[in-house]
This record gives C-alpha cells, sequence and structure tokens, in this order.
C-alpha cells in the first residue's frame, strides 16, 4: 500500500500577455506585492501562433513569463488561478483600454518533469483540481530536453519557450537542493 506524501515545493510561473507594455508591467507589480521577488523573466515573445485572443484583447500581442523566486505548494495552483482572474478584471474595469480584455495572465507551475497549467475549462487530458479550476501537463521533460502533447498549445512547443523553461528548470533544481540540504544533514 503506497503512504501519501506532501509534493516537492514547485516553482509558479505566470504567462502575462497584452497588447500593451503598461498592461504587461501593471501585472508584474500585481504578481510581485502577491509572491514576492521575480527571480526569472522571459523576454516578451510574440504571440501569433492563434487569433482566438483578438476578438478580446486585439492584435499585435506579446507573452512574457515570470517566475517568482520563492518556491510554492503545488496544492495553491487552484486559488491562484482565481486570484489572476480577478487581476484580470479588475485590470479591464480601469477602462484604460477599448479592449474588453486588455490583459491575460495565465498561472502554472514547472516541477523537474512537467509545466502545469491551470485552466477554467474541463476537456479529455485535463483533471479537476478544485475551485472550478483544470489542470493540465503541458509540457514534459525527458532525455534533457522538453516535449509535447498532441495538446499542447502551439505557442507552448516553440524552442525559445523552451530555453526559457529550462533556466526556470535549472534554478528550480538549485532551489530544491536549498529546501532539502538541511534534511540530508540531520
Amino acid at each position: 500500500m503506497g503512504v501519501p506524501t506532501a509534493p516537492d515545493p514547485v516553482l509558479l510561473l505566470l504567462a502575462v500577455f497584452s497588447r500593451y507594455d503598461e498592461a504587461i508591467e501593471w501585472a508584474r507589480q500585481r504578481i510581485v506585492e502577491e509572491w514576492g521577488p521575480i527571480a526569472l523573466t522571459s523576454p516578451p515573445f510574440p504571440f501569433t501562433h492563434t487569433d482566438y485572443y483578438t476578438p478580446t484583447m486585439g492584435p499585435g500581442l506579446r507573452k512574457v513569463f515570470f517566475a517568482p523566486a520563492d518556491l510554492i505548494d503545488p496544492g495553491r495552483l487552484p486559488a491562484i488561478k482565481i486570484q489572476t482572474n480577478a487581476w484580470e478584471s479588475e485590470y479591464a474595469e480601469m477602462k484604460r483600454f477599448p479592449e474588453p480584455r486588455p490583459v491575460n495572465i495565465d498561472p502554472g507551475y514547472l516541477t523537474l518533469g512537467k509545466l502545469v497549467l491551470a485552466s477554467t475549462k474541463d476537456f479529455a487530458h485535463r483533471i479537476y483540481l478544485g475551485l472550478g479550476i483544470y489542470g493540465e501537463v503541458t509540457l514534459f521533460y525527458r532525455h534533457h530536453r522538453w516535449e509535447h502533447h498532441e495538446w499542447t498549445f502551439a505557442d507552448y512547443r516553440q524552442p525559445e519557450y523552451h530555453e526559457f523553461f529550462s533556466r526556470c528548470r535549472e534554478y528550480l533544481h538549485e532551489r530544491l537542493r536549498e529546501v532539502t540540504a538541511p534534511c540530508r544533514g540531520s
């Protein structure tokens, strides 16, 4: 019989995209206020793989990933998704821009073996996490590289994303060594 154990802490990742630098910066500030300093920030990636968001967010979108320095319990992901959805609504209500959704903030987390994204939408490859939120293993790490699934969004298949996620994985690996080092010495 298996014995339930607490999971290792994970690296929170927040994908923020918008056509407005001001909106991305606003989201970054909220992330820092909520989860502390940012350890890693990706370059801004052009978001050109789908027109799905154009009606509500406009054209010319850019996506930036932020990874806060502190690790989290993966069980917090549903509450984090609820929080980021509230921030999106808050920013939209400011009416600084004509689009109904000027910023999108998508949380997920990275382990040494996978990248998990949160969603409010159920599908065959997603599992229910609680609070109306589902989780999806979007990428997995095997043979020293990131690999995608058939359902992985097109932008998450890009080598440029994988390079950034590998930097995040290295950071996580180092942080996990720090967290577990005191345990080995006792």
